[in-house]
């Protein structure tokens, strides 16, 4: 039986083919960028003004002070954001200028409207300014040639502005990648059926989706298929000719319902490993089909979202061409001891607390492999690893942080 560490590395040194696409600057948050983007233009295009306010020269209004005001020659125009000014500023003049206008030739700062008085065809200044106060200036932030966002960098809110601002509406992406999940079992009923004696619904499905596209993929619900060997092969078949990765969960341990694994046998899927010296979700999974990969999970809701933190989406992150495979992790002491059997790696769901002395975390309840509410309530997953027996308290863990 593989350990944790093992069976990750078999799934993140798969192979994967990395598919680019173009796609609008909007549709690309989240994602991977597959290409190098250089600005064509200046970033300021000109110099303009930051403030509303008087455009000045600095050493007209030199000593200028709210009790010994500087007084400058009011120009009869003012400059308005998106209008050009063709003349220069003559010594003792001062021009009206709004936020985002060109700065007009002889001018090298701009004293703001609140240290400012307009007096018919003059204007009181009450605060010196230093040269270059209150511009900016053309290329202070992108100047032409730059590279604005390197291959490979994932693209937040920040970068689709900046994009926008050097006129780039459309990029390429790496392909998230198409999950496809299957829901196995007799006992299964669908969310909005009222549950009768033996049935219970299917959450997998669900929490499943929502970690596949928190993790930036595509997902695409199969549905419930009942413990019936002909009807698991053919939606097996229909996943894999759409999705690159395939998610079952239910009949992968050895039930005499258990059909998944004979399937994938007969259909020509080759196991990678089956089964890894985990709690929860001992009873995993990973094959490859061609060039598709296959996840099979146990049926317990918190066995299926582990082993997707542990093993599925670090393959999706794979597919998107991210660096950052797994998530953040932070060490945290425990509030209380905990047995632990040495030879197996404990997922466990925690509490954090941050105090004065450092990060500490506390179980969240029962431990059972069948209760979501423990996921749902955790703020990380405590890895409690297999060369160690009990955890003791004030001793040190590795948190996998769920909630960010």
């Amino acid at each position: 039986m593989l350990s944790v560490k093992e069976a990750q590395e078999k799934v993140i040194n798969s192979k994967v083919t990395i598919k680019p696409k173009k796609t609008t600057i909007l549709e690309s948050l989240h994602n991977i960028l597959a290409e190098e983007l250089v600005s064509k233009d200046f970033i300021p295009a000109f110099d303009n003004s930051a403030v509303d306010g008087y455009a000045v020269k600095a050493i007209d209004i030199l000593g200028a002070e709210k009790n010994y005001p500087v007084k400058l020659k009011l120009f009869k125009e003012d400059i308005p954001a998106g209008k050009s000014s063709s003349f220069s500023l003559e010594p003792g003049m001062c021009i009206q200028i709004m936020t985002g206008a060109p700065i007009p030739q002889g001018c090298d700062c701009v004293v703001m409207k609140e240290d400012a008085l307009k007096e018919g065809k003059d204007v009181l200044v009450f605060r010196e300014c230093r040269q270059g106060e209150n511009i900016r200036y053309k290329g202070e932030d992108v100047s032409q040639g730059d590279i604005v966002l390197k291959k490979g960098s994932k693209i937040y809110p920040a970068d689709i502005g900046l994009m926008a601002s050097v006129g780039i509406s459309e990029i390429t992406i790496n392909t998230p990648p198409l999950v496809g999940v299957i829901s196995t079992g007799d006992e299964l009923i669908d969310v909005g059926q009222n549950l009768a004696f033996g049935k219970v619904r299917d959450s997998n499905s669900y929490s499943l989706a929502a970690q596949i596209i928190e993790s930036g993929a595509q997902y695409k619900r199969y549905g419930i298929v009942p413990d019936d060997k002909p009807s698991i092969k053919k939606k097996i078949m229909e996943g894999l000719q759409q999705c690159e990765i395939l998610i079952l969960t239910g009949g992968v341990s050895v039930g005499d319902y258990d059909f998944v694994k004979e399937i994938l046998d007969d259909i020509g899927a080759e196991f990678v490993f089956w089964r890894v010296n985990q709690m929860p979700g001992k009873p995993l999974a990973f094959l490859t089909y061609k060039d598709r990969f296959i996840f099979g999970l146990p049926g317990n809701p918190v066995s299926v979202m582990i082993c997707f933190e542990m093993y599925v989406r670090p393959l999706i992150k794979k597919f998107l061409g991210d660096k950052n495979l797994f998530r953040d992790k932070i060490q945290a002491r425990a509030l209380e001891d905990y047995d632990h059997i040495e030879g197996r790696t404990d997922f466990v769901r925690v509490y954090l607390e941050n105090t004065e002395d450092g990060i500490y975390f506390k179980h969240t309840g029962m431990q059972g492999s069948g209760i979501l509410r423990s996921m749902s309530v955790a703020d990380g997953i405590a890895v409690f690893p297999e060369d160690r027996g009990k955890i003791e308290k004030d001793s040190t863990i590795d948190v996998i942080i769920l909630k960010q």
